[in-house]
């Protein structure tokens, strides 16, 4: 039976055999059609055909898109009660939403910008040595999905932008190699080329040669966000939103994500799985808009 005519057949149950209120049943139409325009654009022609990590991409793909707290806590259970359903009286398999939980009510969503706003924070002018550090920090936020204290805390000797890569030093001291995208090399490159010689191994430093703190930071983004007319109140937090967003919506892989976060949770569940560092890599490389890392010739 098509995706369509297993929606309506939910649907047509839900109304006669249990005799749902109209308010209820509007609210599962209004989740089915989420569901029928996931598996529209991922080119799905049967609900069986998706599996737990597709459910938890659907899920986290309406709270990137700031679906609101209620619709979002709504949706994982509206899924359970559909496949529920199927297969009940269809014969399907498995329920893939059961065990995908709501992110809880209340809590705010993260706030990120779309890939053209990014694009536009990130082309601001210029050539100066404060120019060149500005933009390989902006670059390596959205790059690789630092945090502000990742950044902060960043040596010389923790970049192989060779093999385009950084070693993080994340919560609880524990440390990740992170693949930096194209971009973000070349803007690393250009800052390193002209950095203040000095005893200091920090990576960003100001142009007396000192390690930049967080809050310096925090300001040369607002600064450049305010220079390119990006209204949103920047943080370094909100491109690091943005860079699990932008994987998100591109990438069923969300475990993938997550190690790259270095355990962030951006589904609704706490699930963490260890990935080899190639497979990430790919991950990476499919999915960020601003990747575009060369492959080594076999």
């Amino acid at each position: 039976m098509p995706l369509q005519e297993q929606v309506q057949e939910f649907l047509r149950y839900q109304a006669n055999v249990r005799r749902l209120s109209p308010h209820t049943l509007e609210a599962y139409r209004r989740d089915l059609v989420t569901l029928e325009s996931f598996c529209a654009q991922h080119h799905f022609t049967d609900s069986a055909q998706l599996d737990s990590g597709h459910i938890r991409q659907l899920v986290a793909a309406e709270r990137s898109h700031k679906a609101s707290p209620a619709s979002i806590q709504r949706l994982p259970s509206s899924l359970r009660s559909f496949y529920k359903h199927q297969m009940r009286y269809h014969g399907a398999k498995r329920n893939p939403a059961e065990g995908i939980a709501a992110p809880k009510r209340g809590r705010p969503l993260p706030k990120t910008l779309d890939a053209d706003r990014v694009n536009q924070l990130l082309a601001f002018p210029g050539d100066e040595p404060i120019d060149l550090r500005d933009r390989a920090i902006l670059e390596l936020f959205y790059s690789s999905g630092l945090r502000l204290a990742e950044l902060a805390s960043l040596d010389l000797g923790d970049l192989d932008l060779r093999e385009g890569l950084v070693l993080v030093t994340g919560k609880g001291r524990k440390s990740r190699h992170l693949p930096v995208g194209r971009m973000a090399v070349r803007a690393l490159n250009a800052w390193l080329r002209i950095r203040p010689h000095s005893d200091n191994e920090a990576l960003f430093t100001s142009l007396q040669g000192r390690r930049l703190g967080h809050r310096a930071i925090q300001q040369r983004l607002k600064y450049r966000a305010r220079q390119q007319g990006i209204p949103e109140n920047l943080h370094p937090h909100m491109l690091r939103h943005s860079f699990a967003s932008h994987l998100l919506e591109s990438s069923s892989d969300l475990r993938g994500v997550q190690e790259l976060l270095g355990h962030a949770n951006l589904s609704t569940t706490q699930v963490y799985t260890h990935l080899d560092f190639q497979h990430l890599s790919r991950v990476y490389d499919q999915a960020h808009p601003r990747a575009g890392r060369r492959r080594k010739k076999d």
